[in-house]
């Protein structure tokens, strides 16, 4: 630009007035539309946020995983990979606190979606918070719409069709088949399905959960009605949640594949979660889990079953997988994939649960990974999930809490970048009023809101200095950590704080609780301040109700 001006300028001394006088015009015009262009703002994005359930921190391949996951291994290759983002330890919690920017207690979701005798644990979306699409539809006219588990209560208050959403397909239970909607308890309790406001049944015929969850995504994107307006799109898979349940073309894909055991597995994962730089050489791998036999111990039988497992639970992942290809094929499809940023996480770390052994659970032991089975992958493969972490989801430790979590933006995020920044779901809906070009209100509908607390991650996506969070939080059923700059304290129910320095040791391997008494005197006031603020109260005391 500069050189061509220079240029005109030239020409302009040597010409007559007239020449003179088009040129001025000419090189006007093109400084001025050059400023034009250079300060024309960007559209409002599309927004989508996708969410896994119960996968955990080195489940994908980008992560470390041998789970063939080529979509979302594109999305971390063409934007950015944050290595310490956190939930909030189980679905519940860490779906309230992504929704509204708050931590679980202050939404009402303290624990789960049965009322345990307080406002911070009745159960679901109280009247002092507002959803991510509430916001984005009333402030910024975006179209909303979600996809999949929704989990944050039973309550009409708290339904997706009354929280913003203009079109919904909810799974409203924490779990079900992958074929129908028949009761996974003995206690009665039915799945409900909900399409808007009208419950709908899902029958042996129906199509594949994840499949259904991805569908009706594509669906909706393509109703759309007002196509100039941006959408907000959120899709929370139930896989890889019990009952693991696959296709069995995807269940062959991955039988055998796991019989040389845990121990090798988790040792190979951890070796290529240090090789792409995500977690630092000296983060050991924790101790396999004294729960977890030695994989050599077994006999061929039980070597067999146990592959079958996680067979089906890597299928449920490749599914998921291929699900979000086809979503982001419909993005290009529609022209949106240059304005649209993706958002993708789990909402806790692998699960621990065994549900064979659980006598509220339904027994189904037909062929493993049908409609006729009711299983999980358990501990050991939890345990292999979860590397190089220890513990699981419900758990306040590294293992319960570590999410991957992945930003892609065309043009806007850098390709193949990293960010180590604690990190939390409660920063995901400052992150969307900022990228939408809002501010949270101070009341929402004649109700007044709870102030933030999350943080946007706006300036980290454009690669620009982010100063983050003081400290962080959690409590679940009486576990609970602080984390402040790489200090850690950390307890399960009825135990005593650990303190782990997380620059050196994230795994959580070496307790420094006996070292520093005084670290933990001090984080544990922060804490209780915190936990007074948001009502956390003594599980021991509502456990029952």
């Amino acid at each position: 630009m500069l050189k061509r001006i220079d240029y005109l300028l030239k020409r302009l001394i040597s010409s007559s007035f007239l020449t003179v006088l088009y040129c001025f015009v000419f090189v006007f015009g093109l400084f001025y539309s050059s400023k034009c262009i250079a300060q024309t703002p960007r559209s409002k994005p599309n927004i989508i946020i996708i969410l896994a359930d119960d996968m955990g921190f080195a489940d994908i391949g980008c992560f470390g995983s041998e789970i063939q996951t080529p979509n979302i291994d594109r999305l971390a290759k063409e934007g950015l990979k944050m290595t310490q983002f956190y939930n909030a330890g189980r679905c519940c919690p860490s779906r309230t606190a992504l929704l509204t920017g708050l931590y679980p207690h202050q939404a009402g979701v303290g624990d789960m979606i049965k009322y345990k005798g307080s406002v911070a644990y009745q159960g679901y979306l109280n009247d002092n918070c507002a959803t991510i699409a509430e916001l984005l539809k009333d402030k910024a006219g975006y179209n909303t719409i979600v996809s999949g588990k929704w989990h944050v209560g039973l309550q009409p208050s708290a339904l997706a069709f009354n929280r913003g959403f203009d079109k919904s397909f909810t799974m409203l239970n924490n779990g079900s088949s992958y074929f129908n909607s028949r009761p996974l308890y003995n206690d009665g309790s039915k799945i409900t399905f909900m399409i808007n406001n009208q419950e709908v049944t899902r029958s042996d015929t129906s199509k594949y959960l994840t499949q259904a969850i991805t569908d009706f995504a594509i669906r909706s994107l393509e109703e759309i009605k007002d196509k100039k307006a941006p959408f907000f799109l959120y899709v929370a898979y139930n896989a890889p949640h019990w009952p693991i349940q696959a296709l069995p073309q995807d269940i062959a894909r991955y039988k055998g594949k796991y019989l040389e055991g845990w121990d090798k597995l988790r040792k190979q994962r951890y070796e290529k979660l240090l090789a792409s730089g995500i977690i630092k050489k000296s983060w050991k791998l924790s101790d396999r889990d004294s729960r977890v036999p030695d994989w050599d111990s077994l006999s061929p039988e039980e070597k067999d079953k146990w592959d079958t497992r996680m067979a089906i639970y890597a299928a449920m992942i490749d599914r998921m997988d291929a699900g979000i290809g086809e979503i982001m094929n419909k993005l290009k499809q529609l022209g949106k994939d240059k304005n649209t940023i993706i958002l993708f996480a789990s909402d806790n770390g692998g699960s621990a649960d065994e549900v064979k052994s659980l006598q509220t659970v339904i027994q189904k032991n037909e062929i493993p990974g049908s409609v006729n089975s009711i299983d999980s992958y358990e501990i050991p493969w939890a345990n292999v999930s979860n590397t190089p972490f220890r513990l699981f989801k419900r758990n306040t430790h590294e293992g319960g809490i570590s999410t991957p979590f992945i930003a892609w933006f065309p043009s806007v995020i850098k390709a193949g970048s990293t960010n180590t920044q604690p990190a939390h779901f409660i920063d995901i809906m400052p992150t969307c009023l900022e990228l939408a070009g809002i501010s949270y209100p101070q009341k929402f509908k004649g109700r007044k809101l709870t102030p933030l607390e999350g943080l946007s991650l706006a300036k980290i996506f454009n690669d620009k200095p982010w100063n983050g969070h003081d400290a962080i939080f959690w409590e679940h059923e009486g576990s609970r950590a602080i984390r402040e700059g790489n200090w850690k304290l950390v307890a399960e129910i009825d135990k005593p704080w650990e303190l782990y320095d997380l620059n050196a040791d994230r795994s959580e391997t070496n307790d420094l609780a006996a070292k520093y008494p005084e670290k933990i005197k001090k984080l544990e006031v922060e804490y209780l301040q915190w936990a007074k603020k948001v009502g956390v109260a003594d599980w021991n005391k509502i456990k029952s109700l």
